[in-house]
């Protein structure tokens, strides 16, 4: 397998977003990913802990990173030995309709929530992988409220996104924080599908998400800056033999940098 992401501007990141994307720090922070939100996750943190091991999560994930760097460079998924039959340009199930346009609300506990803005779709493929950052970003918030038992997250990510998407609940736990608000998955699009591999864009505001002191309840003052922006983030995807779309890897570009600048409205 070979997954190959050009990450120019770009930050890694499980991430929340990250977790893709939301740091227990006072820096920026994914869903998943720990201040995991490029130039969000990578700008410098005030406060150690979970934006510390972010920053280094990002740092690690990248072929090249550069948050003054021009926009990143496309990313083809080519996961698949040559002349495999399903290694095609297309998603593998057709569409046979439209639907949507819709808003999808996950309860994750009281007073949190991930909201999803779906795009109109009959594909199956782009629906199980707008499925798994769904279900990425829900289920590491889950787990973070149920100080970290509840580890359903884990059956959505792989490889690198797997070990950061841990280590970004690892630290939320170990830095006593948690969160209240929603969170918004919008904009989504999938850019490129080669074979088992894909790319899926989206846009994430966490505007309305608040980080937590976990012992007190309380609002962690000043609240890092991934509460002020939305930003952009990069999903790396594979389908699985059983079928399943499971996320390898996060990267996201915060504000000013211009595939952000897409996520404001």
């Amino acid at each position: 397998m070979a997954d190959a992401i050009g990450a120019d501007g770009m930050s890694g990141a499980t991430g929340r977003a990250p977790m893709a994307g939301r740091g227990a720090g006072g820096g920026p922070g994914r869903h998943g990913t720990m201040p995991v939100r490029a130039c969000r996750w990578l700008r410098a943190p005030s406060v150690p802990g979970v934006a510390a091991v972010r920053v280094v999560t990002a740092l690690t994930l990248l072929v090249s990173v550069g948050c003054s760097a021009p926009a990143p460079r496309p990313f083809t998924p080519s996961d698949l030995p040559a002349g495999d039959p399903g290694a095609s340009g297309q998603a593998v199930v057709a569409p046979t309709g439209p639907a949507g346009p819709r808003t999808e609300t996950v309860r994750v506990a009281p007073g949190v929530r991930v909201v999803v803005e779906w795009p109109v779709t009959a594909d199956q493929d782009i629906t199980g992988m707008i499925e798994a950052l769904r279900d990425y970003r829900a289920g590491s918030f889950k787990s973070v409220l149920t100080g970290g038992q509840d580890t359903a997250y884990l059956q959505v990510v792989q490889d690198d996104a797997s070990s950061d998407a841990y280590r970004w609940v690892r630290e939320f736990l170990d830095q006593h924080r948690s969160v209240r608000g929603t969170s918004r998955l919008y904009a989504l699009n999938v850019s490129s599908v080669t074979g088992r591999g894909a790319v899926l864009h989206a846009c994430v505001d966490e505007t309305r998400m608040r980080l937590l002191d976990s012992g007190t309840g309380k609002a962690v003052r000043p609240q890092p800056a991934w509460t002020r922006k939305p930003f952009f983030q990069l999903v790396g995807l594979r389908r699985g033999d059983d079928g399943v779309w499971r996320i390898k890897l996060l990267q996201h570009a915060e504000l000013p940098s211009e595939p952000a600048k897409g996520c404001v409205r």
